[in-house]
């Protein structure tokens, strides 16, 4: 139901427009009601069935009828000069950034003072532009009406849908045009990744700075050199020279041990130096001298990457072709006590 806010209405010194507002509506209503009812009354059933019930009133309306449009000219009048009070007073406020803007904003008003039959119908449009007034001060809440709920529902209905069916449509067509030997990758590394290289070499090479620096860590870098230790350790004993060193008597296995240690220490920080020195520059080198040679086609890297995309393009087709007002409704409807649908909706 429209309720009128008076406490905003008071906030927001609108009550003289409001007053006017209402006015202009019965003028209006007063008018369109006049032009339906003479449209009515040229037609030939009216007119005789007039005719045959109130002769007096047809003989006294038939001047008003051939003379009609200076009758409209009355309300045209009236209309044009609530029109130009309007503009004035947007003008002093300052309401648009140019005092031209007004009539083009209101266009609708313009056209609704043409005399003509189609151009009439235009002046239905000022009741929607008092109510939008209106609702634009929080005087009405025209997001509590039936109505609005109503239109606003299927509206979003239409807009879903028509949406929904425009992207799987160009998904649809992306996805033949990666099925046809679209070249993406090739346009991905030329157009996407290579102007991004620096970015991404100072990326990687800070990831791998910070990685040397994790491994010295007393804290985080335990697990890293216990690693490293039980692969040097496997190794060297795994070495026929170096596993001889046992058959020494007292001093072998002391040999050994040691040797693991040391060998161990040496690789980890070896490890540590590699990973920290690496700078930006030293990778972007590798990646333009050591992997020059390198194609992702010749271990079908690229088909692999293409499925990639199209399976996610199936992804994002199906979630957008979800029907979420059905869901929307499904839930409005089970919400009721009655379970009955709603009809606003």
């Amino acid at each position: 139901m429209l309720r009128i806010n008076r406490e905003n209405l008071r906030n927001s010194h609108e009550t003289p427009w409001l007053i006017l507002d209402l006015v202009m509506l019965g003028i209006l209503f007063v008018n369109l009601t006049w032009l339906i009812f003479d449209a009515l009354y040229a037609t030939d059933f009216v007119y005789g069935l007039l005719g045959t019930y109130f002769p007096a009133f047809l003989n006294a309306y038939d001047p008003i009828h051939a003379n009609f449009l200076l009758v409209d000219l009355v309300f045209i009048a009236i209309f044009f000069t609530e029109f130009c009070f309007r503009w004035a007073v947007a003008i002093v406020r300052k309401e648009h950034l140019r005092w031209y803007f007004f009539p083009f904003l209101h266009w609708y008003d313009i056209i609704g003072l043409i005399p003509t039959g189609p151009t009439r119908l235009f002046r239905f449009l000022r009741i929607f532009s008092i109510l939008h007034r209106l609702h634009k001060f929080e005087i009405i809440d025209l997001n509590q009406t039936a109505v609005f709920r109503f239109f606003a529902f299927y509206y979003d209905v239409f807009v879903e849908e028509l949406s929904d069916r425009i992207v799987v449509k160009v998904l649809s067509d992306a996805q033949k045009d990666i099925s046809a030997g679209s070249p993406l990758l090739d346009d991905i590394n030329a157009q996407v990744l290579a102007p991004r290289r620096p970015v991404i070499t100072q990326w990687m090479a800070g990831v791998i700075n910070h990685l040397g620096q994790s491994i010295q860590s007393e804290e985080h870098g335990e697990v890293i050199r216990e690693h490293v230790r039980k692969s040097v350790g496997k190794a060297v004993r795994s070495n026929a020279q170096v596993s001889s060193l046992h058959y020494l008597p007292v001093i072998g296995k002391t040999i050994e041990n040691t040797l693991e240690e040391s060998v161990t220490d040496i690789v980890t920080t070896s490890l540590v130096n590699l990973l920290s020195d690496l700078d930006a520059e030293r990778i972007d080198h590798f990646i333009s001298v050591g992997m020059h040679d390198y194609t992702p086609t010749a271990d079908a890297l690229d088909k692999e990457v293409l499925n990639v995309v199209n399976e996610c393009l199936e992804l994002v087709k199906a979630h957008v072709a979800q029907q979420r007002w059905k869901s929307h409704l499904t839930e409005k409807e089970s919400a009721m006590p009655t379970g009955k649908p709603d009809v606003n909706q």
